[in-house]
């Protein structure tokens, strides 16, 4: 691979918005930024946003291929479609199964990423989302509730197994008995806990936070609301300064003035831009499954079958990042934070992706001045 460089008055870089300058690429990996031309052939991306790859860490699949289908193909094929669409980074993420069906999932994604060449290009699986099974009825939403169990640590050291150590984030309702322990036990393996689908009181989160809980699922979607004299979940995400908050940012599962407010109670820089994209993204209206349950695409949403909740959205993360930019909840710099470095930081996996630095892989996007999609490199290599 011939080295290039790219020009352009805006880099989005650790500590900040550079340029006019040159970002060279030298085989597949990230140069040092310069104000001076290098040699070789430049890309003129005058007027245009060079930012890193998007980081989607909430993501059950794409173009009717999810991630609990246990076919690295298919994973492969979802992987090229997310790069064509700027995420160049992704964490495939589970449903509430039995035991032994996470566990073989989990296998078959790591199957996946080491099946790999180097000559792949597509996002990068950085590691696996165990989103359940250890929910709380009531907040079950699109999960199965037939799988619904209380949460053990052998159980997740086994799918840890499974997954040859690749599993970064795991979901629980705290109210469940043994969550303090479970969430304690899984951060000393190294592995993120998250609060969601939970009814659990302020009190009994602040507990798992206490514990070593630090990022709370699609927040306000699928847990206790905030009251004012009932905190909830939501009141401890806002009140709980370094925890990080996902939220769905289609304008459907949050309205954007709730999508402000939380983004006023934390902080720009720990609320992560996500999906929850289910495996028909990308594909036409119609009927799907999802998770073992039946679903319905329409008008840019799914729903369940029977009941007509919502089950997730279609969205994809770099219209997330344009949505909270368009809304004026945020700056462009800080709404491409929010879906790069933010998440890797938030789930553990920014020594791998979510920042532009020296040596690293050469996954970034050319995004214009409105934030819509221009074009997208995965190892330096223009995604076709």
């Amino acid at each position: 691979m011939a080295p290039i460089s790219i020009y352009s008055e805006r880099f989005v870089l650790p500590g900040g918005v550079f340029g006019p300058g040159y970002l060279p690429i030298v085989d597949g990996k990230f140069g040092a930024f310069t104000v001076d031309r290098p040699e070789g052939d430049v890309v003129d991306a005058s007027g245009k946003w060079v930012a890193p790859g998007l980081v989607d860490t909430h993501i059950h699949g794409f173009f009717n291929h999810a991630t609990t289908d246990k076919d690295p193909e298919g994973m492969n094929v979802a992987s090229v479609e997310l790069a064509r669409r700027g995420t160049t980074s992704w964490l495939p993420t589970t449903f509430t199964q039995g035991v032994d069906d996470l566990g073989a999932c989990c296998a078959s994604i790591f199957q996946t990423v080491d099946s790999r060449g180097s000559d792949f290009v597509g996002a990068r699986i950085q590691g696996i989302f165990l989103e359940g099974p250890f929910f709380t009825m009531k907040h079950v939403g699109a999960q199965n509730p037939a799988f619904l169990i209380d949460p053990k640590i052998e159980i997740l050291e086994g799918w840890q197994r499974a997954a040859h150590g690749i599993i970064r984030k795991s979901a629980l309702a705290p109210e469940r008995a043994g969550s303090v322990e479970y969430v304690s036990a899984a951060t000393a393996m190294g592995v993120k806990c998250a609060i969601g689908h939970s009814d659990a009181t302020y009190e009994q989160s602040l507990a798992a936070v206490a514990a070593g809980a630090s990022v709370f699922v699609h927040t306000y979607n699928g847990m206790r609301g905030l009251h004012h004299r009932d905190p909830g979940v939501v009141g401890c995400a806002m009140a709980t300064r370094d925890t990080y908050a996902e939220i769905i940012c289609d304008g459907k599962h949050v309205t954007p003035g709730a999508c402000q407010v939380l983004v006023n109670a934390k902080g720009w820089d720990h609320v992560v831009l996500i999906t929850d994209c289910l495996a028909c993204g990308g594909m036409p209206e119609g009927d799907y499954m999802s998770g073992g349950l039946p679903v319905v695409m329409r008008d840019g949403l799914c729903y369940l079958r029977d009941g007509g909740s919502i089950a997730g959205s279609v969205l994809t993360l770099v219209q997330g990042v344009k949505n909270f930019y368009d809304w004026g909840i945020v700056t462009a710099e800080q709404a491409i934070r929010m879906a790069t470095e933010v998440p890797a930081r938030a789930n553990g996996i920014d020594r791998l992706c979510g920042s532009i630095i020296p040596g690293r892989d050469a996954d970034l996007v050319l995004l214009n001045s409105d934030l819509t999609l221009d074009s997208v490199y995965v190892g330096g290599s223009l995604v076709e």
